[in-house]
């Protein structure tokens, strides 16, 4: 049981119906629903109403709405008297699928360590799914994660939208496709490729560019960093988020290069995830506050890169 999911509840009893509750929840009305089942399951009560016209609160789900409530209050009074842990050092958690890393959080958690010389921030490489679980688990405090255009947003979680950019075609200097101002879909599957492993947003991306016809020779990598460094030591090419390669010390260095893709208007979204603003301690809502301003201040780029208005 998560306080997540009382908190649903009230939400669609103050509210009314499972739809409006979505739309002032910001999440999406299946995620909410699922949401509310597993709840459903755990207590072993029907606490939604399902008809075609709508879900509302049972009577069952009334009778145990004051309980919800004694629980919900606890909670608030239990952070309350943890304090916002303001003078006391901490240590943050931010997961990362490794977008941006150089650019935007290197800097912004230089900054922040600057001002909060107590404060420990540990970043930690993992899966989206792996990011979102800790998030909801509370094992994480902050995730970094790409999105595309109509990914449903995680149950319970919000998200700040940092950088817009364009999937693009990763090639070490020198390469024949680097002479180019574009690369097709044929141009990338005659080359080895370098594929992200199955739970990143760009798995999925490469499968969708090529559909069945993979290019024959492909390697498969954990995130990022160890594709540019795969591509900068001539094992071949690879796709990649156009923030996650500018700025890159390997492309700084003049080792890889980035190339748009001919015909694909795709845009990827590096999200910021993260639980309620009033459920964070004051330290996490700073480097929030210190990772936006770093994205606002990233130049755009040819490749259509740009930070989010």
């Amino acid at each position: 049981m998560r306080i997540e999911q009382l908190e649903y509840l009230l939400a669609v009893t103050r509210h009314g119906s499972l739809r409006r509750a979505s739309e002032k929840l910001h999440i999406s009305q299946p995620a909410l629903s699922e949401a509310l089942s597993k709840l459903e399951r755990e207590l072993g009560v029907t606490l939604l109403d399902r008809r075609r016209s709508g879900s509302r609160i049972s009577r069952q789900g009334r009778d145990l709405q004051q309980h919800m409530v004694e629980v919900l209050e606890a909670v608030e009074r239990l952070r309350s008297a943890a304090g916002d842990q303001t003078t006391a050092s901490r240590l943050i958690r931010l997961g990362t699928v490794n977008a941006a890393t150089s650019t935007l959080l290197v800097p912004a958690v230089r900054a922040f360590q600057e001002a909060h010389p107590g404060t420990t921030v540990e970043v930690v490489t993992v899966q989206q799914s792996d990011i979102h679980e800790g998030l909801q688990e509370g094992s994480l405090d902050l995730g970094l994660v790409n999105e595309l255009a109509g990914d449903d947003a995680p149950v319970g979680l919000h998200g700040t939208e940092l950088l817009h950019g364009r999937p693009v075609a990763v090639l070490p200097v020198g390469h024949p496709l680097a002479a180019q101002e574009s690369v097709s879909i044929d141009d990338l599957r005659a080359e080895r490729f370098v594929g992200m492993r199955a739970g990143y947003l760009m798995h999925r991306y490469a499968h969708r560019l090529f559909g069945p016809d993979m290019p024959s020779t492909v390697h498969s990598t954990d995130g990022a960093e160890m594709g540019k460094f795969m591509v900068a030591e001539g094992m071949g090419v690879t796709l990649l988020p156009d923030y996650s390669v500018i700025g890159d010390p390997l492309h700084r260095a003049g080792l890889i290069t980035t190339r748009p893709i001919a015909g694909d208007r795709t845009v990827v979204t590096l999200v910021l995830r993260h639980r309620r603003p009033d459920q964070m301690p004051l330290q996490v809502r700073d480097l929030i506050g210190r990772l936006t301003r770093q994205a606002a201040g990233i130049a755009p780029t040819p490749t259509g890169l740009h930070p989010v208005a």
